[in-house]
């Protein structure tokens, strides 16, 4: 049985495709956003089940998550992100108790049952602020890749204090700061710094480890351990973070036959 998980997210489609038999996963894809998100989502499906010999007539089941889940007309059924991050983290670390998953536009913090079911969830989906767009704006003002931003934060010796959570304002503190001879590096590093103690407000004193931490931001490096100090837990970057809410979907997909919900 061949299924696929596509996470939908604000800033790229990520797509799982799996042997739902031994929930083993065949291959997976990410790309950016486009204007026709479904359009962009059915021909990277199609591609990858080319791409892996797979006849589109074998797909059984397509389970779609993410921010823009309800636009995907094709797939199957939708599940909330917050499901399949937790599936998803399960089935590569069975025995996480926290979630953290960061994203273009939302940030969420998911504590787990022992079982692997959510007990309860924290989430910021108001403000860009503690989002992977925070970052995004700080890569263009300071003219760098996003890639680089974990590069720059490594070499900080005296990090920026950024007291603005909001990022229109954030931002012109970021200028204030550049005028005042700040180094790119230590601005960064107050960013993140700036993330990590809004994602530990929002968690609150009761995060237990094992801590895993997905989504597109986790691909910044030194983001887990400016994470890990803010939360005072060791933070662990899931495997290809990234694809953790699509890996969920697929899972779900594969759980169930294509006449029954999720």
């Amino acid at each position: 049985m061949i299924c696929a998980g596509i996470d939908a997210g604000s800033r790229a489609i990520k797509i799982v495709l799996m042997d739902g038999d031994n929930n083993q996963v065949i291959a997976t894809t990410a790309v950016d956003q486009g204007v026709d998100q479904e359009a962009l989502a059915k021909a990277l499906l199609d591609g990858l089940l080319a791409s892996c010999g797979i006849d589109k007539g074998r797909l059984s089941r397509v389970v779609a998550t993410g921010y823009g889940r309800s636009i995907l007309s094709f797939a199957d059924t939708t599940v909330t992100e917050i499901t399949c991050h937790a599936v998803g983290v399960r089935h590569l670390v069975p025995d996480a108790a926290t979630v953290i998953d960061i994203g273009g536009q939302d940030s969420k913090l998911i504590r787990l049952s022992s079982s692997g079911a959510v007990r309860d969830f924290a989430m910021n989906d108001r403000c860009a602020a503690g989002t992977g767009r925070f970052l995004e704006v700080v890569a263009s003002r300071l003219d760098v890749e996003l890639a680089e931003l974990g590069r720059l934060a490594a070499a900080s010796v005296s990090p920026a204090i950024i007291s603005s959570m909001c990022v229109v304002f954030a931002e012109t503190e970021i200028i204030g700061l550049l005028a005042s001879g700040a180094l790119p590096e230590d601005i960064v590093a107050g960013v993140q710094t700036a993330i990590a103690q809004r994602i530990a407000a929002m968690a609150g004193r009761c995060v237990e480890s094992p801590v895993l931490f997905t989504g597109g931001v986790a691909l910044i490096s030194g983001m887990d351990a400016t994470l890990s100090v803010a939360l005072d837990q060791p933070v662990t970057v899931a495997p290809q973070p990234q694809m953790t809410g699509a890996l969920g979907a697929a899972l779900l997909a594969a759980r169930h036959p294509a006449d029954a919900p999720v």
